[in-house]
């Protein structure tokens, strides 16, 4: 697990709360409504894709996608001031998608919440995550130095189980209906954590991400990281 290794030694590979330097596309159109399948709303259609989870029409002609850490204030204030708008207002008309990847900006600390955060599937994800957002606290708050140095000499297989035990993240989402023998599968899952780590390497090194949250609508980076920024980009984009 080599790349487990190399993320414990880097816990900042970016910067939580990113600049939103890019440039969003210029006003078009405004874009219809789509009606949803028969017997549900477009905020239920939830599917997983090649980097993240993926809420609302598939073939939603504006696509918003975040870039985010479930342990990051900026993405809290993101989650806490935009979800619900961006849900009821945009991704229930059809017209917005919403798909998050997750980007592990504090390295190794990020990697059990986001691994759990992912666990649940996906007709929980959304409202496990938010959930998430509204008690980052509880996890940020045992990120100490000293709490991170006690797992500098393990091996990096242990790393990610003890970590997870030592923020409490396997009981919070025992209540929230993920058994712990799953829970700690998904932990040991080798493939998963090369899985986030890549993404977050691959990103980096390419620039799409340089801090978080980073936020693109139809690939065109946000200028701004709050909820009046995207909503912004995404009535020029034509929602």
């Amino acid at each position: 697990m080599k790349s487990v290794a190399t993320l414990l030694l880097a816990l900042l590979l970016a910067a939580c709360g990113g600049s939103g330097t890019g440039n969003s596309a210029a006003p078009v159109a405004p874009v219809a409504a789509v009606k949803p399948p028969a017997g549900q709303a477009w905020t239920d259609v939830v599917s997983q894709t090649d980097e993240g989870y993926r809420m609302g029409n598939p073939d939603a002609p504006i696509k918003l996608v975040e870039y985010g850490s479930r342990l990051c204030p900026a993405c809290k204030g993101f989650a806490d001031g935009g979800y619900k708008p961006l849900t009821e207002q945009y991704v229930s008309t059809g017209k917005v998608s919403f798909e998050f990847r997750e980007f592990l900006v504090h390295g190794i600390a990020d990697m059990p919440p986001a691994l759990l955060g992912r666990c649940v599937g996906t007709a929980t994800f959304f409202p496990v995550m938010e959930g998430q957002f509204r008690d980052q606290a509880q996890f940020t708050d045992k990120l100490t130095p000293a709490f991170m140095n006690q797992f500098q000499s393990l091996p990096p297989a242990e790393v990610i189980p003890r970590l997870a035990d030592g923020m409490g993240v396997v009981g919070y989402f025992a209540q929230r209906g993920l058994p712990e023998a799953k829970a700690r599968a998904c932990l040991s899952d080798r493939k998963e954590v090369d899985r986030l780590a890549k993404i977050t390497q691959d990103r980096g090194a390419d620039g799409t991400v340089s801090g978080t949250p980073t936020l693109l609508v139809n690939g065109n980076k946000v200028d701004g990281i709050t909820w009046p920024d995207v909503e912004k980009a995404l009535k020029a984009a034509g929602a």
